[in-house]
């Protein structure tokens, strides 16, 4: 199997960065599940943009403080002013974001932004945003889109990547040799007991960049949302409860419905504040009033999150639910440099599963979306600038051991054991 560029992951990352490679290069993009099943069709709150140059400096000290100064500023620097863009582009796809009574796009507020500049469709933007990616990744000629198809390791030589070793969706190995490799898979949270994710999110490029020796940061940093909706049934996956709600004027409050804590401060404050109620409180999680919104507010901005409380047997509108702090985010990742560009040659990383410091040791709420798809660009026009695609060498026999791959539930099983091994953070870990 060979294609010009393999993008591992069909998340926004991945697709708005085969999106914007040349129509002549032909684009494989692959997934373990289905092309809906990733985190980008999770994220409720919204994305950022810098509305106005007045905003600028607010918004680039937001950013810092959240990731308590160690985010690299050059990389805030390039997805604040590169936002405008990206919405432009969003819009051109046909994404539906909410707008006010003149038509004008309107915006949002979460916690820790000091100003309103987050846009938003009703509590689904994250699917409103990669549906339409997808929609126009399948009308593209040249990207090819293989659904249940497993990266169980790359394929390098002498610090360049040639391709991967596939799992394809019939249990066959494969090898995929590849131009250009982008790893675009996503975080770790399938790795935690509460997580957001999607269980099958467990570090496959981390666990690749550990054995070929590929440059990694912050694999420490991993965020917690603060409200996920607690219960006591196995869920593949928790609840998400979205900044936005706090953002609104939700509250949060103890054993004794009394409110204990500022919602909006960032969220790994908000989240040490919780557990320290939930201990002292001896209580597995505390309540979160979405009362002190108007119902028709909830109902217009929230209809996801009021039908799956509704379903869970909590009416919104009359009673405060119960929520929990669960892993959200993976801050860390693949150290990459400005244009997604890794430490191996031929590799990129872009994505949830990239590190280039921009969110330092904390990201801000709505910085994910904006993030990942301004470096997936800068990707692409950086593989687009080198001009003609290199011809990929023939693969040697002796680049690959075969028998590594035979029981691929093994190599699967070991790529998640290296990865627990380099992360910490054991309270929430299976």
């Amino acid at each position: 199997m060979k294609t010009d560029l393999l993008i591992i992951g069909s998340g926004c990352s991945g697709l708005y960065c085969a999106l914007h490679l040349p129509k002549t290069m032909q684009v494989t993009v692959i997934t373990k599940s289905d092309l809906e099943s990733s985190d980008s069709f999770l994220a409720q709150g919204g994305i950022c943009m810098l509305k106005e140059e007045a905003d600028y400096a607010d918004y680039w000290e937001d950013t810092m403080r959240a990731g308590h100064y160690e985010n690299d500023p050059a990389s805030v620097e390039i997805m604040i002013r590169s936002s405008g863009q990206v919405i432009r582009d969003l819009l051109a796809y046909g994404v539906d974001f909410q707008r006010d009574e003149n038509g004008q796009l309107a915006f949002t507020r979460e916690g820790a932004h000091s100003q309103n500049r987050i846009l938003f469709h009703k509590d689904i933007t994250g699917r409103e945003i990669t549906s339409r990616l997808l929609e126009q990744a399948k009308k593209a000629a040249n990207i090819q889109l293989l659904e249940y198809t497993t990266m169980l390791d790359i394929i390098s030589h002498h610090n360049c990547c040639y391709g991967a070793v596939l799992r394809k969706s019939d249990g066959t190995i494969e090898r995929m040799q590849a131009a250009y490799t982008i790893f675009a898979c996503g975080g770790i949270g399938g790795l935690f007991t509460h997580s957001t994710n999607y269980r099958h999110l467990t570090g496959d490029a981390v666990a690749a960049a550990l054995r070929h020796q590929i440059a990694l940061r912050d694999l420490g940093y991993i965020q917690i949302h603060p409200t996920t909706l607690y219960t006591t049934c196995e869920e593949d996956r928790r609840f998400l409860i979205s900044e936005s709600v706090r953002g609104e004027g939700a509250r949060l409050y103890d054993k004794h419905m009394r409110r204990f804590v500022n919602e909006l401060l960032p969220r790994d404050e908000l989240t040490a504040a919780i557990w320290a109620q939930m201990e002292k409180d001896s209580t597995p999680f505390v309540w979160e009033d979405l009362r002190t919104i108007p119902t028709e507010e909830l109902q217009a901005h929230f209809p996801n999150i009021v039908a799956h409380c509704a379903a869970m047997g909590y009416d919104v509108t009359k009673e405060c639910i119960p929520v929990v702090p669960a892993q959200h985010y993976f801050m860390g990742g693949i150290r990459t440099d400005h244009y997604g560009r890794t430490s191996m040659k031929r590799l990129y990383a872009v994505g949830e599963t990239a590190c280039n410091g921009v969110h330092g040791k904390n990201r801000l709420a709505s910085n994910s979306l904006l993030e990942s798809l301004v470096f997936a660009k800068r990707a692409a026009k950086d593989i687009t600038a080198k001009g003609m695609i290199p011809q990929a060498e023939q693969i040697l026999p002796a680049w690959i051991n075969w028998k590594n791959y035979e029981d691929s539930d093994s190599v699967s099983a070991d790529n998640r054991r290296i990865v627990l091994q380099e992360i910490s953070d054991p309270k929430l870990l299976i």
